[in-house]
């Protein structure tokens, strides 16, 4: 009999990847869906059909009580959020409720109903914000920069709570910027992919950017949720930061991406002061070395070849989308 594992943000870029890879290792699939998201699959349509989904929200105990008496998990992986940084200072509260809170309630759930149950935490490397070292570790302090990453540090210490308060084999994964063509245009790295693809095809002429300086540790989403998905396979909890040790600016990024598509980005790519946050987060950088000696993780998909797939089906989508207008 296989494990059954219980996802929330099942619809989003990470949820959509982890699905499909506990499917590959004989998982039963639950996912734990907002009634609001709930026609929102499009990630998953490939093998929606092997899925198990329930109605649930990070911000209703109830529902999550719900989805793990229905589910009844071995393995539980909270990706649900309000994820986007830039938006977390218009949602100030709601990304509280959401990202903080809510990791309470469905930690709570997981103990009343099913207390065995092996619990990831999605923790973010914008917990450390203005970063006190380079590079960022397990033990680095963190100082959070954004109400996003302040709710984050908050779901951080309460896994952390519940693991020792309760014996609770929940772990935190400090995950650093992971990417892929299944990422929200919301996203500077898909904005800037899916601006090339319009640029490239006619759509439009310019695309407008805060800060290019900026610098983060990209990597590949799907090999990121392999790392969450060991960690929960380890005899002991513990909490890991997954990165690939590399740092990139944001015009690296835009430099690459164009150059993919045969274009100069000094040409098309326009800085926007709206786009530049309140307090910015000037360098990431991650010291994945714990995952490595213990997971044996390792990234297996380059910064480069990240950045080139993410605009080649871009490219892609809207040349098929205007094949079919035609």
């Amino acid at each position: 009999m296989g494990k059954r594992a219980l996802i929330t943000g099942i619809t989003g870029q990470d949820g959509s990847y982890l699905a499909e890879l506990l499917l590959g290792e004989g998982y039963e699939v639950w996912g734990a869906v907002r009634r609001t998201s709930s026609g929102r699959l499009g990630r998953l349509e490939v093998f929606a059909d092997r899925l198990h989904l329930v109605p649930a929200d990070m911000s209703d105990q109830g529902s999550l009580i719900d989805a793990v008496e229905q589910s009844s998990p071995d393995e539980v992986y909270n990706l649900a959020a309000q994820s986007f940084v830039g938006d977390s200072w218009k949602e100030a509260v709601y990304t509280g409720d959401v990202d903080a809170l809510g990791v309470t309630r469905l930690l709570e759930a997981v103990r009343r109903v099913k207390p065995d149950a092996r619990f990831y935490q999605a923790s973010s490397s914008e917990m450390f914000g203005k970063v006190h070292e380079t590079p960022q570790s397990e033990t680095t302090p963190f100082h959070p920069r954004s109400p996003y990453g302040v709710a984050k540090v908050y779901g951080y210490h309460v896994t952390v709570n519940y693991r020792e308060s309760y014996g609770m084999h929940a772990s935190n994964g400090i995950l650093f910027n992971h990417e892929s063509p299944r990422r929200g245009v919301e996203f500077v790295t898909r904005k800037i992919s899916d601006g090339v693809a319009r640029i490239k095809l006619g759509l439009a002429g310019e695309l407008r950017l805060g800060n290019l300086d900026a610098k983060r540790d990209w990597g590949f989403a799907g090999d990121y949720v392999r790392a969450m998905w060991l960690m929960l396979q380890q005899d002991r909890p513990d909490d890991y930061v997954i990165g690939t040790g590399e740092t990139h600016t944001v015009r690296e990024f835009c430099e690459l991406a164009f150059a993919r598509a045969g274009l100069d980005y000094q040409e098309h790519v326009k800085v926007d002061e709206r786009f530049i946050r309140p307090a910015e987060v000037d360098l990431l950088l991650a010291d994945p070395s714990k995952a490595k000696r213990v997971l044996g993780w390792e990234p297996r998909v380059s910064f480069r070849e990240l950045v080139e797939m993410m605009v080649d089906a871009d490219v892609e989508r809207m040349r098929a989308a205007a094949a079919a207008r035609a």
